[in-house]
């Protein structure tokens, strides 16, 4: 799915980019001190906030374009860093953003995990693969929050794509259901115009 996902960043199709950040996580978020995993971060104004609540964060994110947008956007300098991925490192503030190919990523131990773009934009014959790498890369007992979408797939299909609950406990099964909501006027357009009317963003966390 890279060559697709780098073609949307090219073209400016990034429908479900939220400008001002996730409500929920700012709802509901309660860890301060943990260094944070966010996979496929893109541009979200979610990191910097993180970071605002004393966390060292660490996304990761394929388009160089997304990178360097989050900080011209969050009017941040950075600094490039080799390693394992290309590193793009704030000056002023704890947010590192690793650029590549997540499954490339091997060598970070997060104690914390924030998703919410990640796993909705997964296929489904992917996610099973994304889950396994992303607890792969996390310490035992992390911190997990998860935001999932749930609607009716045969009026309009992903990404973003429905995640069940089921198919989300199958990979994280200690998670509990925290919060959900109708989230359609979030939609990116295309559901909108298939005439989706229910699209609920479900929150999941650890106990």
């Amino acid at each position: 799915m890279s060559e697709p996902w780098i073609e949307r960043w090219q073209q400016g199709r990034t429908g479900w980019h939220e400008v001002d950040g996730n409500a929920g996580l700012r709802s509901h978020w309660r860890s301060t001190g943990r260094q944070v995993l966010v996979p496929l971060c893109g541009k979200t104004a979610d990191l910097k906030w993180l970071a605002e609540q004393g966390n060292d964060v660490l996304g990761v994110e394929l388009s160089h374009l997304a990178i360097e947008a989050f900080f011209a956007e969050q009017e941040l300098d950075y600094d490039v860093l080799d390693g394992e991925l290309p590193a793009y490192r704030a000056k002023a503030a704890s947010i590192t953003i690793m650029c590549g190919d997540y499954f490339e990523l091997k060598s970070v131990r997060c104690d914390a995990h924030y998703d919410r773009g990640a796993l909705i934009a997964m296929p489904a014959d992917r996610r099973a693969a994304y889950a396994r790498h992303t607890s792969s890369l996390l310490e035992k007992g992390a911190e997990q929050f998860i935001i999932t979408l749930e609607y009716d797939q045969t009026i309009a299909d992903g990404p973003p794509f429905c995640v069940s609950p089921a198919e989300l406990l199958s990979y994280w099964p200690e998670l509990i259901r925290f919060d959900a909501q109708n989230d359609i006027e979030n939609a990116p357009p295309k559901f909108i115009d298939a005439g989706l009317t229910e699209m609920v963003e479900v929150i999941w966390r650890s106990p």
